[in-house]
């Protein structure tokens, strides 16, 4: 159903009236202590999943939570019409508020208070992540329903409680009801964050990752450096070797084929970014650093959104404990992780790398490696109707052009979407960047909770058109 323009602005009109009820609402949610990590929190988990089914019932829309191993899973439906059908996910678990000293306030009593320079901000443990950001829609499809008694598409709700443990149970809960959720033509997720405070952003690119972990053998036992130091094969130095090998002088990955299914972004792309004025000093400043370290070709941008990695996580072998041990170890170990754009796949990427590393192992030595995880990268086409349409409604919420990006980071449950449900995600969220989630005093911008709500309206208005 395509709503017209008197009736998007009764909608928004709605919003807007009854924000404070809004507000009410998610205080009640954030109340509830939903920490999926400790299993004293069990309960209260399946609190927030039967809080959630019974607003989403009150809603109109079919909802129950379905039992997995571990927390719920709120499924919901609304009712059929034509028009394209979109699945919302978001997760209702929070992460645990240690240290507890450090909050201000009680972190399940929320507040609404001011800001130093004046905004209203919202401080609760999941005001940002990812309750606030979850609100947003439903509450957009209340002030729908309460004036039009009806959605402009069809909306399907997933919502998980087990995203910040790790989200192990959801693939296979997709996978069993596949037949189900994968009606739908397009995912959406609020769970990011937009460009700065006053430009709304939609993220088409994740990169996928590779972990590895390497262990290289020399002798037998650890040898006294004294006695075999020159003689001996130390570990440490060989993987040492091994590892300052994986980069060219120019930053890029040495690795033979890394790039080899690596694409270039479109100019219109590479112009976008460069227009929206990020400062790259004042980004590595912010943390101590000046210069940038990746392939030296690249801005700063490209190299976080659009071009792989390769980075050390971590390193050991010998002593490493107080004091002074002149120990030549037998073993040394590193944990090293691949970030990858669209078009690479984590298994070539894997092969890639242990041939790498087996090919500079010197005589006396062996290698065994460790799988941790695999997820390729996600690219939606930015060309898409579904985007497009979703650009222009956030775009005409906040006045400005919304801008497409991409992130760093990787969200595993917009990879199985496209894996097990064949679904493109658009990932539209309102949070900011100093909303500290995970951290003490969490907190989600009033208005970010606000016109998150009236963009939803606009996105739904759009996507129905």
């Amino acid at each position: 159903m395509t709503a017209t323009s008197s009736q998007l602005d009764a909608v928004l009109a709605a919003v807007d009236s009854g924000l404070d009820q809004s507000l009410e609402r998610l205080f009640e949610l954030l109340r509830i202590k939903s920490i999926s990590t400790d299993p004293a929190y069990a309960a209260e988990c399946q609190r927030a999943a039967d809080w959630l089914v019974s607003e989403l019932n009150g809603l109109g829309f079919g909802a129950s939570a379905r039992p997995t191993p571990g927390h719920p899973v709120v499924v919901a439906h609304g009712p059929e019409q034509a028009g394209p059908h979109v699945l919302f996910y978001a997760h209702y678990d929070v992460q645990p508020v240690d240290p507890v000293a450090l909050w201000h306030s009680d972190p399940f009593e929320p507040e609404l208070r001011e800001a130093a320079d004046g905004r209203k901000i919202i401080v609760a443990r999941g005001a940002s992540d990812d309750k606030g950001q979850m609100l947003t829609f439903i509450e957009a499809c209340r002030a729908y329903k309460a004036v039009t008694g009806s959605l402009p598409v069809r909306v399907s709700l997933m919502l998980e409680g087990e995203e910040e443990s790790g989200g192990k149970n959801l693939p296979p809960f997709m996978e069993a009801n596949r037949d189900e959720l994968g009606t739908a033509d397009i995912a959406l997720v609020c769970d990011t964050d937009m460009w700065d405070r006053t430009t709304p952003s939609i993220t088409a690119m994740l990169r996928g990752l590779v972990g590895e972990e390497v262990e290289i053998t020399a002798a037998n036992k650890d040898l006294h450096s004294g006695m075999f130091g020159n003689a001996a094969r130390n570990p440490n130095q060989v993987l040492a070797d091994i590892i300052a090998s994986l980069r060219a002088p120019d930053g890029s990955v040495a690795i033979e084929g890394f790039y080899d299914d690596v694409a270039e972004i479109t100019p219109e792309l590479k112009a976008q970014w460069a227009g929206l004025g990020f400062d790259e000093q004042e980004f590595l400043g912010e943390v101590g650093l000046s210069a940038p370290a990746g392939e030296q070709s690249r801005s700063v941008l490209e190299m976080l959104w659009a071009r792989p990695t390769c980075e050390i996580n971590g390193m050991w072998g010998g002593y490493t404990g107080d004091g002074f041990k002149t120990v030549i170890p037998a073993k040394a170990s590193a944990k090293i992780s691949f970030r990858l754009v669209s078009g690479m796949q984590p298994d070539k990427i894997r092969a890639a790398f242990r041939r790498h590393v087996e090919a500079r192992l010197p005589p006396d030595c062996t290698v065994r490696f460790s799988e941790h995880g695999g997820s390729p990268a996600i690219t939606v086409p930015t060309d898409g109707p579904m985007l497009q349409k979703a650009l222009v409604g956030l775009t005409g919420e906040w006045g400005k052009p919304a801008v497409v990006t991409g992130s760093g980071g990787s969200i595993p449950v917009v990879g199985e979407f496209k894996r097990i449900l064949g679904l493109d995600t658009l990932l539209i969220g309102f949070a900011q960047i100093d909303d500290q989630i995970h951290s003490p005093n969490e907190k989600y911008d009033l208005e970010s909770f606000h016109r998150g709500i009236r963009s939803w309206v606009r996105v739904l208005a759009a996507l129905a058109e």
